[in-house]
């Protein structure tokens, strides 16, 4: 079996889009779109990553990314950040509450997976 990764996206065509290249790749994939319970999801499926899109309903990604930061049981849980909103501020703001990796949006196939096989190598 694959290594887990957790979704934490609320645009749909982009959560099929990335569940169907990362599962191709072996990845067991777990979906999540509320950013209110997203760190529930995080404690409760213990993913070996998380992508963690910015905009999300109900709360920022910003904050959910905060948060795992604090927590030392997912301290160091390699996250990628995915964002329409790649403004040098954005990118500062995630770097500095600890960002494994700064993305935007629309990114390339290739470049995803990349970025997931390195995040999580031994």
């Amino acid at each position: 079996m694959g290594n887990t990764v957790l979704l934490i996206e609320d645009e749909p065509n982009i959560t099929e889009a990335l569940r169907f290249l990362l599962k191709r790749e072996g990845w067991v994939v777990a979906t999540h779109a509320d950013g209110a319970s997203a760190l529930a999801a995080v404690r409760r499926l213990s993913p070996d990553l998380v992508v963690l899109d910015v905009m999300l309903p109900n709360r920022s990604g910003f904050d959910i990314l905060r948060d795992l930061r604090a927590d030392p049981a997912t301290g160091g849980l390699p996250v990628l950040m995915l964002t329409a909103k790649g403004q040098a501020k954005d990118r500062a703001l995630a770097e500095s509450y600890g960002v494994s990796r700064f993305m935007t949006k629309p990114f390339s196939n290739q470049d995803i997976v990349a970025a997931v096989q390195e995040l999580v190598q031994p």
